[in-house]
């Protein structure tokens, strides 16, 4: 399983947080979020995938950012469709990951799921909230049994040190969870990271 840690913004943290090799890091491109990240980007290990988050960014934009960035997987965090995702898809090269997220709660579909398993490679769930992403709360991962596919996703939302215990309950059920996704619970101030924190909690988890 891997690690994911999302929302940086600030080089010196980047790279203290980097120290610590989580397999993907998240930069936001939505300028909304107080996250938003719009600086220079220090060179990180090679084996740290560097992730681009927009929320209903056109094509043009994604790919500019990626070419700007360096980016290795683009994350999804708005209403974009199949055929939005197919288009990103083949436009994209091939070692480029698209991660689609889906917000949810108890009522969620998983239905809505099946036309997107093509067009990218993996999911993310997210709780549902004012906000895209960074909310801070957990959603009720016991809807995560009715998940019908086995598409690997991240699991994301609210996640912290308080949370280990069942993080490593749901790692060892049958759920293809590629990835745990962590931001707001490990913050100083938005985008700033707690990097003890995110070590305590790299240290406990069963990677």
């Amino acid at each position: 399983m891997k690690l994911k840690i999302c929302g940086m913004k600030y080089p010196d943290n980047i790279l203290e947080v980097g120290s610590l090799l989580p397999d993907y890091m998240g930069f936001i491109f939505w300028e909304k979020s107080a996250r938003y990240f719009d600086g220079v980007l220090p060179n990180l290990p090679q084996n740290i995938k560097k992730t681009g988050v927009f929320v209903n960014a056109s094509q043009e934009d994604i790919v500019s950012k990626l070419s700007q960035y360096d980016l290795q997987a683009v994350q999804l965090h708005g209403h974009e469709s199949v055929a939005f995702c197919q288009e990103l898809k083949n436009t994209l090269a091939k070692s480029i990951e698209i991660i689609k997220v889906f917000s949810v709660d108890s009522f969620f579909d998983f239905d809505e799921l099946k036309p997107f398993e093509t067009v990218c490679d993996y999911f993310l769930f997210d709780t549902k909230g004012k906000l895209p992403g960074g909310n801070g709360t957990t959603f009720d991962w016991k809807v995560l049994e009715k998940y019908p596919s086995q598409k690997p996703f991240f699991l994301s939302g609210g996640i912290g040190l308080d949370e280990i215990d069942l993080v490593n309950e749901i790692v060892k059920t049958d759920l293809p969870i590629y990835a745990i996704d962590v931001n707001s619970k490990f913050e100083i101030e938005p985008g700033l990271k707690n990097k003890e924190e995110l070590h305590r909690f790299k240290q406990k988890i069963n990677f």
